[in-house]
């Protein structure tokens, strides 16, 4: 049993599109509003983050410590869980400290959360997440050291549950485990992506689940969905997923964050169309294949996962430069 410490309002509804639905002309198109999980601006993030938090607790640490750019949303929320589970936190930034945060910074700082800028990149972080444990440890505190974006078996465990979640919505909208669904799920580290296919491994749903990979190419991630897909599945128990059943669509563009025309013009599709926000990062770009799969004769259910990412989704609208 994996150690859990509630911080998400869950289930999160499972919302039928049914303006965009009807203009793209297609079949039964939902949404699951994981953007309304209803702690702080966590979105997705809440899921891992009752996990790993249930993990640390159980273990006893004192601080937890976790890594991330400057705009990222799970360092917000992962300082925020911290600090409402009685626990310190230290926020390592890649990057020189700016003149003035951003909103996920900002929040992490007001929760109590020290801020250590460096001069790394970001693919270096999870190494110096570990150097810096190892000092707490020295120190004689208890840490919990976090990867990028909560990227392990335990963090997993949140999206398997999440699975079985949207398996009972979808069997109360007429759909059951038998029928052929597609999930569009934006994906960064892989964590998220691995829970669901391990959850739906456990179920023997016939659905088929496309990682929309949004930080680094798709090949490069495949390996380690699966590899985190088969520990999360150890952990609850259940049947592992199978190497076939890893779909992922490399969506990086330019670069990670970087925000292109498409990404804009998903963002209005969801703000026009169903009064949504979605983030450029990783919502809109999630958009963007489904809307893909569907003009291209895609009949089958689709689900688009929101996962959150409410803070850059306002700085973009905001932000005249970002619409010249």
């Amino acid at each position: 049993m994996v150690a859990r410490r509630p911080l998400a309002i869950l289930p999160t509804p499972l919302q039928r599109l049914s303006t965009l639905e009807s203009s793209l002309r297609c079949g039964p198109l939902y949404v699951k509003r994981d953007d309304l999980t209803g702690f702080a601006v966590a979105g997705n993030k809440a899921r891992p983050l009752e996990y790993l938090l249930g993990e640390a607790i159980a273990q006893n640490c004192d601080v937890l410590v976790v890594a991330g750019g400057p705009s990222s949303n799970f360092v917000a929320a992962a300082a925020v869980a911290a600090r409402t589970c009685g626990l310190d936190c230290d926020v390592l930034v890649a990057g020189p400290a700016p003149p003035r945060l951003p909103v996920t910074l900002a929040l992490a700082a007001r929760s109590g959360a020290t801020l250590h800028f460096n001069d790394a990149d970001r693919e270096d972080l999870d190494h110096l997440v570990e150097q810096h444990a190892k000092r707490l440890r020295s120190a004689g505190h208890s840490p919990y050291p976090v990867p990028r974006g909560g990227t392990t078996a335990t963090g997993a465990v949140g999206f398997a549950h999440a699975a079985a979640e949207l398996a009972t919505q979808l069997a109360a909208c007429g759909h059951d485990d038998r029928e052929e669904i597609v999930v569009v799920l934006p994906t960064g580290s892989g964590a998220s992506l691995a829970g669901l296919l391990a959850g739906r491994a456990a179920r023997g749903a016939r659905w088929r689940a496309y990682g929309v990979s949004v930080s680094r190419p798709a090949d490069q991630l495949r390996a380690q969905v699966l590899e985190l897909a088969e520990q999360c599945a150890a952990l609850i128990g259940t049947t592992p997923p199978t190497g076939p059943d890893v779909h992922l669509i490399d969506s990086v563009g330019p670069g990670f964050g970087l925000v292109t025309d498409r990404d804009r013009t998903s963002v209005m599709l969801a703000l026009t169309s169903e009064g949504m926000l979605v983030d450029p990062t990783y919502g809109a770009k999630a958009l963007t294949v489904a809307v893909e799969f569907l003009a291209s004769g895609e009949r089958a259910p689709l689900v688009l996962w929101h996962t959150g990412g409410l803070p850059s989704a306002l700085q973009l609208l905001s932000s005249p430069e970002s619409w010249r």
